[in-house]
C-alpha cells in the first residue's frame, strides 16, 4: 500500500529561485518528456499547437475580412457600445491583473515558527464513498512532523454506502489512540460532518482536510503557523496541487490550472489578507473565529432552501465578514484527486460556480462597509472583479452565440489567437515554477474550456438555487 512518500514521488517538490517568475526550468524537460510521452498526450498537445499556430494564421490571411467587421460594428449603434464596453472591460482586467503581478511579488509565505509556540490543532477529515482514500489521507496527517501532543486527528464517515469504515477502522487500528472515528447515523453532507467535528475539537486551530488528498509532512506545520505571527489572521488556504496528473489528460490540464490559480492568484490576495476561497483540500481556522459563525453556517440557506455546497467558500466569507485575514500558505502543499472524466469536471465546476455566486451576493452585503480596521480596497477590487465576470457572463455568451452564427470562422480564429496570446502567461509561470513540457497543457486547457465549458458560469448562475454534490457517488479505488 502506497503510504505518502510514495505517493508524493509521484509529483514534483521543487524549491525555485524567486527573484524571477520568467526563469524556466529546464533541467526536468527530458525526464517530463518521458512522463508524458504517451501517444495520446502527445497526440493532444500537437493537435494544440496545430490549432493555435492555424488560428494565428487565419487572422493573419483575413485581416480584410476583420476590418470590414470592425468598421460594421463602429458604424452601428450596438456595435460601437459594445466595441466601448470590451476594451473597457480590457483596461480593467488588464489593470487588475498588473496589480495582482505586484501583489504576487512582495507575498512571501510564513515560516514554521518552533515547536513550543505551534498551538494545539483538531485536524477533521469528513469522508463519504472515498474508499481506501481516505486511508492514505489519515497515515499522511498522522506522519506529519507537527507534535503529537498537540496534534487531535478526527476522521468522520458522513454514511458512506461503500467501505470507506472500514478502511477508517483500518487506519484507527495502525494509529491507535492518535485518530478518533465517527460515523454519522446517515448522509447528511459535508457540512453537518464538519460541524459535528468542530463541536468536537479541543485545538485552537480547527484543520479541515479533505479524504481524498495527501499532505506532506511540513503542512501541517505550515498551515497553522500564520496564526502565531499574526493575531488578525482567521483562517489560511493550503496549496493545493493535483495528485493523480499523470493518470489521465484533464488531471493534467488542471494541474496547470491549480497551480496558477492557487500559486499565483492566492498568493495575490493574500497579500491583501483576503483569500476569498480556503480550499476544502486543506484548510485551518481559528477556533473563535469558527465558533462565532457556526449556528450562521450551519445554517445557512439560499432562496429559503439550505446550502448543501460551498461550504468552504461561505466560511470564508463568514470570517472574512468578522474583519480577520484570511492568508495563503505556498508552502503547505496538500496533493488532491479531481475528475479524469468530462462528466465528473463539469459536476464540479457547476458546484464551484454556484457557490461562487451565491457567495458574491452575500458579500456585496458587507464588503463596501467598515467590515474590519485597515485597508479595504483590495478586498473590494478582488469582490468587484469577481462581481463583473458575473454580471458579463451571459450577455458576452449570448453576443459569442451571435458572433458565431454570423462569421463563424472570424471568432473562432481570433479566439485561438486569443489564446495562444493570453495563455502563454500561465506556460511560463508553470515552466519556471515546475516543468516546461507540462507547462504547455495551459494552453490545451484554456481551449478545452473556451470551447466545452463556456457554459458553465451562465448556468450556474440561473441554476444558483439548486442544491446538491453532484459528484458524490461510489468510489471506484479498490
Amino acid at each position: 500500500m502506497k503510504n505518502e512518500t510514495s505517493i508524493l514521488k509521484q509529483v514534483y517538490s521543487p524549491n525555485p529561485d524567486l527573484s524571477s517568475i520568467f526563469r524556466i526550468n529546464f533541467r526536468s524537460f527530458k525526464i517530463n518528456f518521458k512522463k508524458n510521452s504517451s501517444p495520446t498526450a502527445v497526440l493532444v498537445l500537437f493537435g494544440t499547437f496545430v490549432l493555435l499556430i492555424t488560428g494565428a494564421l487565419l487572422v493573419y490571411n483575413l485581416q480584410s475580412d476583420f476590418e470590414a467587421l470592425h468598421n460594421d460594428r463602429v458604424n452601428s449603434f450596438w456595435g460601437l457600445s459594445f466595441l466601448i464596453l470590451t476594451i473597457s472591460l480590457f483596461v480593467f482586467y488588464a489593470s487588475v491583473f498588473l496589480y495582482n503581478l505586484y501583489l504576487y511579488l512582495v507575498y512571501k509565505p510564513i515560516e514554521s515558527v518552533a515547536d513550543e509556540l505551534l498551538p494545539t490543532c483538531t485536524v477533521i477529515v469528513p469522508a463519504y464513498n472515498e474508499g481506501k482514500l481516505v486511508w492514505n489521507t489519515l497515515i499522511s496527517l498522522a506522519e506529519s512532523d507537527y507534535p503529537k501532543h498537540k496534534l487531535q486527528l478526527l476522521a468522520i464517515d458522513d454514511g458512506s454506502k461503500d467501505d470507506t469504515w472500514y478502511w477508517m477502522q483500518e487506519a484507527k487500528l495502525r494509529l491507535g489512540d492518535r485518530l478518533s472515528i465517527y460515523q454519522q447515523p446517515k448522509n447528511q453532507g459535508k457540512r453537518h460532518a464538519l460541524d459535528r467535528g468542530f463541536k468536537m475539537g479541543t485545538g485552537e486551530i480547527f484543520v479541515t482536510v479533505d479524504s481524498d488528498s495527501i499532505v506532506k509532512v511540513d503542512t501541517l506545520r505550515n498551515l497553522v503557523s500564520p496564526f502565531i505571527t499574526n493575531e488578525d489572521c482567521g483562517a489560511v488556504a493550503g496549496n493545493v496541487q493535483v495528485l493523480n496528473n499523470q493518470k489521465a489528460i484533464l488531471p493534467k490540464m488542471l494541474n496547470v490550472s491549480f497551480v496558477m490559480s492557487f500559486e499565483f492568484m492566492r498568493s495575490a490576495e493574500s497579500s491583501l489578507g483576503s483569500v476569498l476561497c480556503t480550499p476544502g483540500a486543506a484548510a485551518a481556522y481559528r477556533k473563535s473565529a469558527v465558533l462565532e459563525c457556526l449556528p450562521e453556517w450551519i445554517n445557512q440557506t439560499f432562496m429559503g432552501k439550505p446550502s448543501d455546497i460551498g461550504e468552504d467558500r461561505a466560511m470564508t466569507n463568514m470570517i472574512l465578514k468578522q474583519g480577520f485575514k484570511v492568508l495563503f500558505q505556498k508552502n503547505a502543499l496538500v496533493l488532491t484527486n479531481v475528475p479524469e472524466e468530462y462528466t465528473g469536471l463539469y459536476k464540479m465546476f457547476i458546484r464551484w460556480g454556484r457557490s461562487n455566486v451565491r457567495e458574491n451576493i452575500m458579500m456585496a452585503k458587507y464588503v463596501f462597509k467598515n467590515f474590519r480596521n485597515g485597508a479595504k480596497f483590495g478586498t473590494r477590487l478582488l469582490f468587484l472583479n469577481q462581481s463583473i465576470k458575473i454580471i458579463m457572463a451571459i450577455p458576452f455568451l449570448l453576443f459569442m452565440v451571435f458572433l458565431i452564427l454570423t462569421h463563424p470562422i472570424l471568432v473562432i480564429s481570433s479566439t485561438l489567437l486569443g489564446i495562444l496570446i493570453f495563455s502563454s502567461f500561465p506556460v511560463l509561470f508553470y515552466a519556471r515554477r515546475y516543468s516546461v513540457l507540462e507547462s504547455f497543457w495551459a494552453y490545451t486547457y484554456s481551449i478545452f474550456y473556451t470551447f466545452s465549458l463556456f457554459w458553465i458560469l451562465p448556468y450556474a448562475i440561473f441554476t444558483a438555487n439548486k442544491s446538491g454534490w453532484l459528484t458524490r457517488g461510489l468510489s471506484q479505488q479498490e
